[in-house]
């Protein structure tokens, strides 16, 4: 039984270290942001936090970075989200830009005051700030 105990714990050990972390990150120019604010700024329901103008960027739409972040963090599948776009749409909004690459949103970021993206935990680069977190 003890041994029974020891693979289980290992393999939920070995499956934590393996599995993809990323966050979702911002320039020094934006303070604080909830999870409720982040579902909001992607989905355009809000364009500001507080006084500050945001900007939020995606990856393109097929990537497994993005599909995470909409699984995970908006809480919407790929279906839902077309949907919820095509009504937008029709309303006259825009969905947030998109970019190629998590370089490409990275570079956005630094230079863009009050811009948020999300990327792999390991590609955030310095002076950036982590404002959520999750994992695969």
């Amino acid at each position: 039984m003890k041994a029974i105990v020891t693979y289980l714990i290992g393999t939920l050990l070995s499956l934590q270290l393996f599995s993809d972390e990323y966050a979702v990150v911002t320039n020094n120019s934006v303070e604080s942001v909830t999870l409720g604010q982040i579902k909001a700024l992607f989905l355009k329901k809000t364009g500001y936090l507080g006084n500050r103008a945001i900007v939020p960027v995606n990856l393109s739409s097929r990537n497994p970075i993005r599909v995470s972040f909409e699984k995970r963090v908006l809480h919407m599948s790929f279906n839902r989200l077309k949907s919820y776009w095509t009504k937008q749409h029709y309303l006259g909004h825009r969905p947030p830009i998109s970019m190629k690459s998590q370089a490409s949103v990275n570079a956005f970021i630094q230079k863009v005051d009050g811009s948020i993206g999300y990327m792999r935990l390991e590609k955030v680069a310095n002076g950036m700030k982590i404002v959520y977190r999750w994992s695969d």
